[in-house]
């Protein structure tokens, strides 16, 4: 009953934000458009982070550092004049990728407060390395003035084409997740959270479960990276910024950490909250960071615990 009840309320959502553009036309608001196209793509970087941190217990604290490698990948790649997705996109994924196996190989070495601060370290480095170089606009951000091109096959250009690319994104990625925790290969991730000594003793080398895990979370969220860098037509540091990572996990841990129903809800109450709340008072983060503590303290299951139950 409680998978069922989860199940309903996953597909209720998603098909509610597959209407998001037709709601938008039909009530005259093209800024909804604008908003969800925004948290569609921060989804699936909550998506790709709840897989490591809700289902694989690896607390990472650097994760938004593979928002700004797919950013700047197609800003960079757009800044010497090369806008087409077939070399954008690839050079994206597979930098993000090629910086989890690196990185993940060295941080996964270590467990618990290690592994957070060796990830934000990771995650600072980059920060500060772009911040630095000032051929593509050190702190000041570098500007995309044309979005990624398919060969005129998709207009990127056009918002409700784009938002639906972004929402098929989210749904693949949705279905990736899903195909990976039920897998065999999930299912050591999930019993390395629980107990990884048990597990190595049967003779399963879970660091290399762990690491490919890791890199595939990297990957995809260096495609929301390479999305929300068409969005904005804008990257900056400020994209990798720990804070930024912090978001990620606020919206994971809001909307219920181990399911694929929280990470989505998370991200649009997150953003939601904070549209209507900054259009209140300009101090919106003292109305939201108490709301944060009740949720905490008496929700420790986040939205999805309102389904009962934990799994999706």
């Amino acid at each position: 009953m409680t998978l069922n009840r989860r199940l309903i309320a996953t597909a209720l959502l998603l098909v509610g934000l597959g209407l998001i553009p037709i709601i938008a036309k039909s009530i005259g608001y093209l800024f909804l458009l604008t908003l969800f196209t925004r948290i569609v793509i921060l989804a699936i970087a909550a998506v790709s982070l709840d897989l490591i941190l809700g289902f694989g217990g690896m607390i990472s604290f650097g994760h938004a550092v593979f928002l700004g490698i797919g950013g700047y990948a197609v800003g960079i790649a757009a800044h010497h004049g090369y806008y087409s997705a077939l070399v954008q996109w690839p050079i994206g994924l597979a930098a993000s990728a090629l910086f989890g196996l690196i990185t993940g190989a060295l941080c996964l070495r270590t467990r618990g407060v290690y592994f957070i601060m060796i990830t934000l370290a990771f995650s600072q480095l980059v920060y500060f390395l772009s911040v630095g170089i000032d051929s593509y606009g050190s702190d000041d951000g570098l500007t995309i003035y044309k979005r990624s091109t398919m060969g005129g096959l998709i207009d990127l250009g056009n918002k409700t084409t784009f938002y639906y690319v972004c929402y098929a994104s989210l749904l693949l990625c949705l279905f990736l997740a899903w195909r990976i925790v039920r897998s065999p290969f999930g299912r050591v991730i999930q019993a390395a959270r629980s107990n990884e000594n048990r597990l190595q003793v049967l003779g399963i080398a879970t660091d290399r479960y762990r690491l490919v895990a890791y890199v595939i979370a990297s990957t995809m969220c260096g495609l929301a990276g390479i999305l929300l860098a068409n969005h904005t037509d804008f990257i900056s540091p400020a994209l990798i910024h720990w804070t930024r990572s912090g978001d990620l996990m606020i919206m994971v841990v809001l909307g219920g950490m181990g399911t694929l129903f929280g990470p989505v809800a998370g991200t649009i109450a997150l953003l939601v909250l904070e549209e209507v709340l900054s259009t209140i008072t300009e101090h919106w983060m003292i109305v939201l960071g108490p709301l944060l503590l009740l949720m905490a303290l008496f929700k420790r299951g986040g939205l999805s615990a309102l389904l009962g139950g934990r799994k999706a």
